[in-house]
């Protein structure tokens, strides 16, 4: 596949880097010297110093026979130029565009994006892509990460190991045994670091992250098994007030009438919008490193904490301070991906990567075969997908102990109809069963091959 990309910043590269992996043809468009010199001394891509919107640019590009372009730069504008201007004069048949500005994508104004219009395929927004992540982790209390599937009857979860962890140095052949009812596949385990696809015979340790897949009315049995059974967050405290504070607040209290919010923001304008439009929120204008703002939010009976500023240090500060007075759970929005890790060492519980999930909405849509949905997951070390089995695949008709899934796949769960199967050595893959994939990145290939259409199927 062709793809242009414009746009080399943290998203732009990690979209360059993935596809690079993944030997598409990938050129990087962006006007900065520096951040194309860094593309070319780290990827095997094509990169280009200029304006992507220019057409004479695009057409450097190799845009009259590129299958896509994934424009991400920091202008929302540019973005949805340079997507005009490929499809009119060189008619790109996919176009993807980052677009921050809310305001163009208010219901009202849904069909500026139509082909009529600005023809634009797929539009990507940060800030709702991060709120809905951040709203996912509320739903399973004790979990860093939840990712649903088909239909939100599969969910894949993400779970730190602390030392009250009953099943810690326990191989997981025998989690089985030990819990008979426990319906779950445990994909992968993050050590130090290192992302493990696990063997019956590996043991989890503490310190462990590890991800499992389960269906979603077996997660809490789950989680209690792991030690993480949590309350629900009913008392909530936003740090920052801006579109993603707002969009997180105006979903919590839309989607419960018992849930209580409130709002800590330091723009006095801001803050006195946010009052407006929310009359259900409690709004408190000041910083959130002022521990006399802390104590008026009351966020010691606060069972979590969400800070989505745009400053990372204030974003982990503020989460450690309401920790330390003793809420009991912290959300925290981490814009350099090298502070990630270390959150869970200073007691912040989940972290949210903008840079990760606008990377797995774009791949989402790049994914070739059957692919209905996917994640990035782990830092963007692995993937997980929701893939529909096809008569020609070879997961199908024959027990999966036949398979032989190349190492660095394993399937978490297979959804037939109503049933939600957890695999085992003899289960048998029907066609057009759903199946949910836990993948590391350099195996994307393998399998997007198993569920891909081929020729003898017409």
């Amino acid at each position: 596949m062709k793809v242009i990309i414009c746009g080399a910043g943290q998203v732009g590269f990690n979209i360059a880097r993935h596809l690079a992996s993944e030997q598409h043809d990938v050129t990087v468009i962006d006007r900065s010297p520096e951040l194309i010199a860094k593309i070319q001394s780290s990827l095997d891509v094509q990169a280009l110093v200029g304006y992507a919107s220019h057409p004479d640019l695009l057409e450097r590009a190799g845009a009259r026979d590129a299958d896509m372009i994934i424009a991400v730069t920091l202008f929302d504008e540019v973005n949805m130029v340079a997507c005009q201007v490929a499809h009119s004069l060189f008619g790109v048949p996919k176009k993807i565009a980052r677009v921050r500005a809310q305001s163009y994508l208010k219901s009202m104004w849904q069909d500026l994006f139509s082909r009529d219009h600005m023809p634009i395929d797929v539009i990507i927004s940060p800030e709702i892509e991060v709120a809905q992540a951040v709203i996912r982790r509320l739903e399973v209390p004790g979990a860093f990460d939840m990712v649903s599937f088909c239909d939100g009857r599969v969910r894949a979860v993400g779970v730190r190991l602390r030392e009250d962890c009953p099943v810690v140095d326990t191989p997981l052949r025998q989690l089985t045994e030990l819990f008979p009812d426990l319906n779950i596949i445990v994909t992968s385990i993050i050590r130090a670091g290192k992302l493990i696809i696990p063997s019956s015979d590996d043991q989890l340790l503490v310190g462990d992250n590890i991800y499992f897949v389960s269906e979603s009315n077996h997660v809490e049995r789950a989680l209690s098994v792991f030690g993480r059974d949590e309350v629900e967050a009913r008392r909530i405290v936003i740090v920052g007030g801006g579109n993603v504070g707002a969009f997180i607040a105006e979903k919590l209290i839309d989607n419960d009438s018992k849930v209580q919010v409130k709002i800590i923001e330091s723009d006095a304008e801001t803050a006195k919008t946010i009052a407006k439009d929310l009359p259900k929120a409690i709004v408190l204008q000041g910083d959130a490193l002022d521990v006399d703002i802390q104590k008026e939010a009351n966020v010691k009976s606060a069972e979590t904490i969400i800070s989505v500023t745009n400053d990372d240090k204030v974003n982990i500060l503020s989460s450690l301070l309401a920790k330390q007075a003793g809420c009991r759970r912290a959300i925290t929005l981490i814009n350099n991906h090298t502070f990630g890790p270390m959150t869970y060492s200073v007691g912040i519980d989940a972290f949210v990567d903008p840079r990760q999930t606008t990377v797995s909405s774009i791949l989402q849509h790049m994914r070739r075969g059957r692919i209905r949905s996917l994640q990035n997951l782990a830092g963007g070390a692995a993937e997980v997908l929701e893939a529909v089995a096809l008569e020609t695949s070879p997961l199908v008709g024959k027990p999966l102990r036949e398979v032989r899934l190349p190492a660095g796949i394993i399937i978490g769960s297979v959804v037939r109809g109503e049933e939600v199967i957890v695999p085992k050595g003899g289960t048998i893959i029907k066609p057009d069963d759903i199946v949910v994939i836990f993948t590391r990145l350099e195996m994307i290939k393998k399998v997007e091959e198993l569920f891909s259409v081929r020729l003898e199927y017409f």
